[in-house]
């Protein structure tokens, strides 16, 4: 299946942390960029767990949007479970949050995610079921 490109709508808590979508994937699958900073570390300097996960739910949300927009408009969605796996910590540089959709229907997708640091160290990765937001 071939997916044209998606604008990603802007939000708040993207304006907050500073991360960064591409929705231009032709195979429907999302990246998530941020650089990272003293404001994104816990109390020992590691990129901190609630950041992991909000990386992989962009991710992994965003790749359920494009795969309900198809061809048209991008379909908000609502994250119903988000599981985590945290495997290793990262100081400094750029992570990259990977999204794919696994399977679903018309209203309920799951999906999957994989947080990585810039030279392909897998740092989390996320599996979650997403439903279509009623508009």
């Amino acid at each position: 299946m071939h997916y044209p490109p998606h604008d990603a709508p802007t939000s708040g808590v993207q304006q907050l942390i500073g991360f960064l979508p591409d929705l231009s994937n032709h195979d429907g699958s999302t990246r998530v960029t941020l650089d990272l900073g003293p404001q994104h570390l816990n109390v020992s300097g590691v990129l901190h767990g609630g950041l992991h996960t909000l990386m992989l739910d962009v991710a992994a949300g965003f790749a359920c949007a494009r795969h309900c927009a198809m061809s048209g408009p991008f379909v908000p969605m609502l994250t119903l479970s988000l599981t985590t796996d945290y495997i290793s910590a990262v100081r400094e540089g750029q992570v990259i949050a990977t999204g794919r959709v696994t399977g679903g229907g018309y209203k309920i997708l799951y999906a999957e995610a994989q947080l990585q640091d810039a030279e392909g160290k897998l740092l989390s990765r996320a599996t979650g079921v997403f439903k279509r937001a009623k508009t």
